[in-house]
């Protein structure tokens, strides 16, 4: 009597583990679910990375304009930028924000469709939006800058509101991006005590900065 007592208990405690189980993994499928339709989750960690390699072109191109191509008293704070070097720097700005989105919509669209994901949904579109709102702000905040001659403060506030961006972005994305924007107004703070070093902070921040978090968000999401 006592045996079958023991094997009855033995399978109830078998079954109430199973059933257990059972109930944990549904609950662990249908936050994966809901965390998969309220983010962006195909940002590929590989587009961070050559976002990097670009912006460290870039800023060598821009050495070389600036230090090289224009006059200056020996002082990286005096440096004297004609109207030429000016449009030039600007281009390479602009053709490192274009290859950067370019390379990014790309391999996150080749990522979204190995995955089975929807490419632009709802938490795409709260994505971009969160993103742009502070980055726009800053964009035309930054020209009115340039349009008065306040070069001074161009890289550290462009450090400063695209680490907004990611910051404000990060809740509709992978959770690394709301490290990568710390990092970034983090760097931009910094850089106000050394305005003559700006071009150093940006390679810092937009070369360095993306290489380091692309390749960890590689390894920990792109490479399953």
């Amino acid at each position: 009597m006592v045996t079958i007592f023991f094997i009855i208990y033995f399978v109830f405690q078998s079954t109430l583990k199973m059933e257990k189980e059972k109930y944990l993994n549904d609950i662990s499928e249908i936050k994966n679910l809901m965390d998969r339709s309220s983010r962006f989750i195909s940002l590929s960690g590989l587009s961070g990375i050559l976002a990097g390699l670009y912006c460290m072109v870039g800023a060598g191109l821009a050495y070389k304009i600036i230090y090289f191509d224009t006059t200056t008293s020996g002082n990286y704070s005096d440096i004297i930028l004609t109207q030429t070097a000016l449009i030039q720097l600007i281009l390479i700005a602009v053709s490192v924000i274009v290859l950067s989105l370019a390379t990014a919509i790309v391999l996150s669209i080749r990522k979204a469709k190995k995955s089975n994901d929807g490419i632009w949904n709802s938490s795409t579109k709260r994505l971009v939006i969160n993103f742009m709102i502070p980055l726009t702000t800053g964009g035309f905040f930054i020209l009115f800058l340039i349009e008065k001659e306040i070069l001074g403060l161009v890289a550290p506030l462009t450090l400063i509101f695209y680490g907004l961006a990611c910051v404000n972005a990060s809740k509709y994305t992978l959770g690394d991006i709301r490290y990568l924007g710390i990092t970034m107004i983090f760097l931009g703070l910094f850089s106000t005590w050394f305005i003559g070093y700006g071009l150093l902070f940006w390679a810092l921040g937009f070369g360095v900065c993306h290489i380091l978090y692309g390749s960890i968000m590689y390894y920990k999401y792109d490479r399953k």
